[in-house]
């Protein structure tokens, strides 16, 4: 088994993360026809306003989101509208949208020492964000996965957060 392979069985798979062109068709469709419910009205995000770095640099960069939960797992959604940013660049190389990242999930004590052993192994990190309730950094394992990887260190208030979107 490789250092990867040890880091990751810790974790636990936690979102589903699609790039879609119109936030409002996916929500009806997931929603209407599919069942998937509780996707709150999409919020508007700016990279700035939580100091999300996109290849090492916070830029401008602005995006529609929402998520629900079903299942036991998160479906988030966004739709970017401006800047640069790695969901700007997934829908450029797919217009139709998709599945652009996974998210797992673990304590944030243990978020440098995984995030820290994915780049040893060579993959790139895309882009970090230092939440109040989440440490977060995507990975570019799209070679290896077809999706970006997503890695969530949890703070005592993200559960918290988790807990109350799981009962809504």
């Amino acid at each position: 088994m490789t250092k990867i392979n040890t880091s990751i069985t810790g974790l636990e798979f936690a979102q589903i993360g699609w790039v879609v062109p119109d936030i409002h068709a996916a929500i009806a469709l997931l929603s209407k026809t599919l069942g998937v419910g509780g996707f709150p009205p999409p919020m508007h995000v700016r990279a700035q306003d939580l100091n999300m770095s996109y290849r090492g640099e916070v830029v401008d960069a602005e995006w529609l989101t929402t998520q629900a939960y079903n299942g036991g797992t998160f479906i988030e959604l966004v739709q970017p509208l401006s800047g640069q940013s790695m969901f700007h660049d997934y829908l450029e190389k797919h217009p139709a949208g998709g599945t652009q990242h996974m998210a797992f999930r673990l304590p944030v004590a243990g978020f440098e020492q995984v995030t820290s052993e994915l780049r040893e192994q060579g993959y790139e990190e895309i882009s970090t964000v230092d939440h109040p309730i989440a440490r977060m950094a995507f990975f570019d394992t799209y070679k290896t996965l077809g999706v970006a990887t997503e890695i969530m260190g949890i703070t005592p208030e993200g559960w918290t957060a988790i807990e109350q979107m799981q009962k809504a």
